[in-house]
This record gives structure tokens, C-alpha cells and sequence, in this order.
């Protein structure tokens, strides 16, 4: 690739992340708004089943056809996919509960757990001022969550939860993304919460251990039920940007420098207080704004010395997820 042509394959990656991270903030705000009438694994089945229709009817033409499902590492297909079901999972129940703009600000401690995972798994070394970031990011956490306090939400260790999941993904998309395309690795990941949906509603699905007065727990177990033709569109609102997200922010790390492309993942902040605002009727408080500077902030340190380091290892190197 020429130097004239880098700036441009960057600008394009970053034109997928934020589109990605558009789609991904539509998503969490309609599964919040689904919430309280449907159960979770009821709209993760459907927002699946709207995606797998939206992969092979708009995708799969013009990504090889049936040969985008054949793989030769099915287990790392398996592990990614239950991670991330999972990790969706984690952060939809504490959107149940939590102002939008907390959750996904919770959430954002995710560079920071890859970081921490990095160093554990990958044996990669991290320097003081990388630890120190970490540190910022995490009492960011501590101040939206307060432990210790009255308000103190069990929810709020969800979107934490979802973050280690995250990133656990993230380590396992490094060892495949070099051999698998984003619509194989879209198709698996569907294929993995339509799995996991129908077992949930085997054991779960009539609702009979829906008795606890907890929101998470409610809309974890709840019954399934007729889907109101008002929320239609809302369902298939979910599908195809949540095919359309996955897409997206896989292709934008196949093309442009990890690096450069990241911090546009955080245009769901923005768009998280927004729908906090106009959907819901939340404001961040004054604690919430400080913890949500801490934690984007630390997030967006950890990029640049990223950037920074791999500029002095080699200016040529480009990264690629």
C-alpha cells in the first residue's frame, strides 16, 4: 500500500467505526426500551433471526456465497460466539436497570481490561504511564458504580462483566482474524446467540423462574410473548444494525490502523446521553460526568500511547485486527 493511499484506507476504517458504533448505540437503546415487556432471550432470538435474514439475503451474495460458513477453526468460532453472546447479555441486563449513559459508560472499561488481558495472555509489556491510565479508568468505574454506598446497584457490575467478555473476544479475534472473514465471523457469532436463545427458552421460557421483583432478573427469565405489531419495527431495527455494526467494525480493522480507527468507537458516549435524554428522560449526574470523563478519557490514553509506541517501533507498521 502507497503512503498516499493510507490516509484514505484510515479515513474509510474510521467511517465504519463510527457507523459500527451508531449501530451498536441503536441497539442498546432499543433492547432498554424493549425491556420491560419482552424477555431478553426472546429479543436476542429475534434480533438474531432478523439478522441471519439480513446476512444471506443482503450479505451473502457478495461474500462467497454458502462458502462464507466454512471454517476450519469451528472451536474459536464457538468460544468467540458464546463470548460475545455473553458479553451482550451482561451489558443488556444492566441496561435494564441503569441509565443508558451509565451502562454504556461502565462498558467503555473495556480497552483498559484488553490492556490488562494483554499483559496476562499475551505476555505484552505495559509501562507506568499505560498502568496509570488503567488505574484513572477504573476509579471512573468506582465513581458511576459507588460501591459501598446506598446506591450501590448489583446491575452495575454487569456492564463490567460484559467488558471482560469483550475483551476476551477480542484476544481470540486476534488469532482468527488473519484466516476468517468478517462475514464468517457474523455469521458464527448468529448462529451462536440463536443456539443459546432456544436453549434459554427450553428451560426458561414459560416464565416459571420469573419470580424475583429484580428488573434484570425479570427480564432475564420472564415468559415469552406475542410480539406487538407497534414493536415490529423496533425488532427489525435491532437486526439489521446489529448485522450491519458487526460488519462494520470488522471490516474498518481489517483496513485501517487499529490505532487511528479506535477512538471512533466512542461516538456511542455521545449517543448513549442522547437517548439517555430523549428516549428516557435521564441526565448523567455530576458523579456520572466525572466517572464518564475518567473512563473515555483513560481509554483514549491507553490508543495514543498505543499509536505512539508502534510509530517508534517501526513507522511503517500497520496494525490490523
Amino acid at each position: 500500500m502507497t503512503l498516499t493511499a493510507l490516509p484514505r484506507s484510515n479515513i474509510l476504517g474510521a467511517l465504519c467505526v463510527s457507523v459500527a458504533a451508531l449501530c451498536f448505540s441503536l441497539n442498546d437503546m432499543g433492547i432498554k426500551f424493549l425491556s420491560d415487556d419482552y424477555a431478553l432471550h426472546q429479543v436476542v432470538f429475534l434480533r438474531s433471526l432478523v439478522g441471519a435474514a439480513t446476512l444471506f439475503a443482503l450479505i451473502m451474495p457478495f461474500a462467497g456465497g454458502l462458502a462464507l460458513m466454512r471454517t476450519r477453526r469451528l472451536h474459536w468460532h464457538i468460544a468467540r460466539g458464546l463470548c460475545v453472546v455473553f458479553a451482550n447479555s451482561f451489558l443488556f441486563l444492566g441496561l435494564a436497570v441503569l441509565p443508558i449513559a451509565d451502562a454504556v459508560a461502565i462498558f467503555f472499561v473495556s480497552p483498559l481490561v484488553i490492556t490488562l488481558m494483554s499483559v496476562v495472555f499475551l505476555g505484552e509489556s505495559v509501562g507506568p504511564r499505560r498502568w496509570t491510565a488503567i488505574a484513572v479508568g477504573f476509579v471512573g468505574v468506582l465513581i458511576i458504580v459507588r460501591p459501598g454506598t446506598s446506591a450501590f446497584q448489583v446491575a452495575a457490575l454487569f456492564p463490567m462483566i460484559s467488558a471482560v467478555l469483550y475483551g476476551t473476544m477480542h484476544i481470540i479475534a486476534r488469532r482468527i482474524g488473519s484466516t476468517e472473514s468478517a462475514a464468517t465471523m457474523t455469521f458464527y457469532i448468529l448462529v451462536s446467540f440463536m443456539v443459546v436463545s432456544v436453549a434459554v427458552w427450553a428451560v426458561a421460557g414459560d416464565g416459571r423462574f420469573a419470580t424475583s421483583p429484580h428488573p434484570s432478573l425479570q427480564f432475564l427469565l420472564r415468559a415469552w410473548r406475542p410480539v406487538d405489531p407497534d414493536d415490529i419495527l423496533i425488532f427489525i431495527m435491532l437486526g439489521t444494525s446489529g448485522v450491519l455494526g458487526g460488519l462494520l467494525i470488522s471490516q474498518a480493522y481489517r483496513i485501517a490502523e487499529a490505532a487511528f480507527a479506535a477512538p471512533f468507537e466512542y461516538v456511542s458516549m455521545p449517543m448513549a446521553i442522547i437517548w439517555g435524554i430523549t428516549i428516557f428522560g435521564t441526565f448523567p449526574g455530576p458523579s456520572a460526568w466525572v466517572g464518564i470523563v475518567l473512563i473515555v478519557g483513560s481509554g483514549l490514553f491507553l490508543i495514543w500511547a498505543e499509536s505512539r509506541g508502534q510509530r517508534r517501533a517501526d513507522p511503517r507498521t500497520r496494525v490490523y485486527k
